[in-house]
């Protein structure tokens, strides 16, 4: 990359970033009502896919949910958070509303960067059947050198669909909320969510992880308030 390149793309970045909490809003009742027949397209956090057929009720709880989960633009989005040492009440309860917030916002995984707490905790929930899950202060201790390109959205970026190439298996540590130790071998989607979250809580989000032409389509949108799929027409 030239260094002309590389300064077109920090500008392009700045710019979005500083507009990124006007445009937020906007997203978010166009994400939530601009099909009439309640057949918008939903991107789930760190999902594969969108999915469509939620009613009006359940979009509207989306978009309370989306109304208490930090947009981008928010500085704490590209914040590392520190780890977590008290493992009491407050802790549980966080864990709790981020199961609520998750539920509601129609994610599979949700970091507490999101929520506005620098604090290495993450929840997630893969499968509808599963029962959600905490992890606390987790390590990814091993990752597959085989990997796969899929779609993400993000619950803190709504609208915003891109391609992230991601390791498929990984071997990931951690404590639940009483501090026992947790240790997950994930593969395929969970793997995908895991790795996702954990990124968040290391500030990094999936507008630094896709393609260049991704990336650059995705800030233009955001700086207009529209969707972006890399595979619209």
């Amino acid at each position: 990359m030239s260094a002309q390149d590389e300064t077109a793309t920090l500008s392009d970045e700045a710019a979005a970033y500083a507009e990124g909490m006007e445009r937020a809003e906007e997203a978010l009742a166009a994400a939530s009502y601009s099909d009439q027949d309640g057949l918008e397209e939903v991107e789930p956090e760190g999902g594969e896919a969108p999915v469509r057929g939620y009613d009006e009720e359940t979009l509207k709880r989306r978009e309370m949910a989306l109304a208490q989960i930090v947009q981008y633009g928010d500085p704490v989005l590209k914040s590392r958070a520190s780890e977590v040492r008290e493992f009491d009440q407050a802790l549980n309860d966080e864990i709790e509303r981020m199961f609520e917030l998750m539920k509601d916002g129609l994610g599979v995984g949700l970091a507490a960067t999101q929520v506005g707490k620098l604090r290495r905790l993450l929840v997630f929930q893969t499968n509808a059947d599963a029962t959600p899950q905490e992890l606390v202060n987790p390590e990814i201790e091993w990752l597959s050198d085989e990997t796969e390109v899929a779609a993400e959205g993000c619950l803190s970026i709504p609208r915003v669909i891109v391609e992230v190439d991601r390791p498929l298996y990984a071997r990931v540590r951690g404590k639940d909320r009483t501090g026992a130790e947790v240790l997950i071998e994930a593969s395929g989607h969970e793997a995908r969510v895991l790795q996702h979250e954990i990124d968040h809580l290391d500030g990094i989000l999936i507008l630094d992880r896709t393609e260049k032409p991704q990336r650059k389509g995705a800030m233009k949108a955001l700086r207009r308030g529209e969707a972006f799929s890399p595979h619209e027409d």
